[in-house]
């Protein structure tokens, strides 16, 4: 006898897969830039010298692939365990919230280069970085703490979801959504200070860079507050780590075509440094 299924179940299930297969190939993508990216990223790392800069670089690149690993795992792997589940998606916050974090600072040093290694505006953006990061992480664990996991009713359908709404978790991207919209504007309030002044070819990178990068993040944050508010089950968290991982991508991206444009300008084969702190000719009109 074929058991019957609520709509609501049925419903569920349907948002796991989907949640799997956006995961899936999320993972295939970070891969597939990974090889298209290989030689460029391995020139960086054997030819520039170590730095705080080339560590954050480090942990941007990689961090991804330990979070991406945890939810195919949680996604594909038989659980009925929501301890379990609430643990392996604890781990994976924890992982994603690195990952944004390290995005984030890229940019935030490059904006401090734009403005000429300007100590105030610096103190800025430090304090708003952690007073955002902190809020996040307090908004987040506190809500997905309290929300309990459950995984699918209906056989072979494997993956957990939370199955009560998490709709507070559109906070911290109202506050992601804050923080790049005044990175935004203090990149443009340098670009036009400085657009008819400035010659260097690696300072019309950087604002090109910023100002693309803050666009997307402002893009993917609006889309995540509208799915968390507006949707349901798996459904409601399925941009998130999509985020984090473009992010990722575009800031590790962008540090190696600024380094090796870098690189090309003053048609060196040696060891080159371009630490964001110590570029400051850069964010200089010429």
């Amino acid at each position: 006898m074929q058991a019957a299924y609520s709509t609501n179940d049925i419903e569920a299930a349907r948002s796991l897969q989907v949640y799997t297969c956006l995961y899936t190939s999320m993972a295939t993508f970070w891969i597939y830039d990974y090889a298209c990216s290989f030689h460029q990223e391995w020139t960086f790392l054997f030819r520039s010298r170590w730095s705080k800069v080339k560590g954050l670089y480090l942990v941007t690149r990689y961090v991804p692939f330990p979070l991406l690993a945890g939810h195919l795992y949680m996604n594909f792997i038989p659980n009925e365990n929501s301890d379990k589940c609430q643990l392996l998606n604890n781990i994976c916050s924890c992982f994603s919230l690195i990952s944004v974090s390290c995005s984030e600072c890229f940019f935030v040093l490059r904006t401090y280069t734009l403005w000429n290694n300007n100590k105030i505006v610096l103190a800025t953006m430090i304090t708003t970085f952690f007073a955002v990061v902190v809020s996040c992480i307090s908004y987040a664990f506190a809500t997905t703490a309290t929300a309990p996991w459950t995984t699918s009713g209906i056989p072979g359908i494997t993956g957990c979801y939370q199955s009560s709404s998490v709709v507070q978790l559109f906070i911290p991207f109202l506050l992601l959504i804050g923080l790049e919209f005044g990175l935004l504007s203090l990149t443009l309030i340098r670009a036009i200070q400085s657009w008819r002044s400035s010659n260097s070819p690696i300072y019309a990178v950087l604002v090109k860079h910023n100002i693309f990068y803050y666009a997307c993040g402002l893009f993917f944050s609006g889309v995540n507050v509208l799915t968390l508010l507006l949707f349901h089950y798996g459904y409601q968290a399925m941009f998130q780590d999509f985020q984090f991982v473009i992010l990722a991508i575009l800031a590790t991206r962008m540090h190696l075509h600024l380094w090796h444009t870098d690189r090309h300008a003053h048609g060196s084969s040696a060891f080159v440094r371009i630490p964001m702190s110590d570029i400051s000719s850069v964010g200089s009109p010429t």
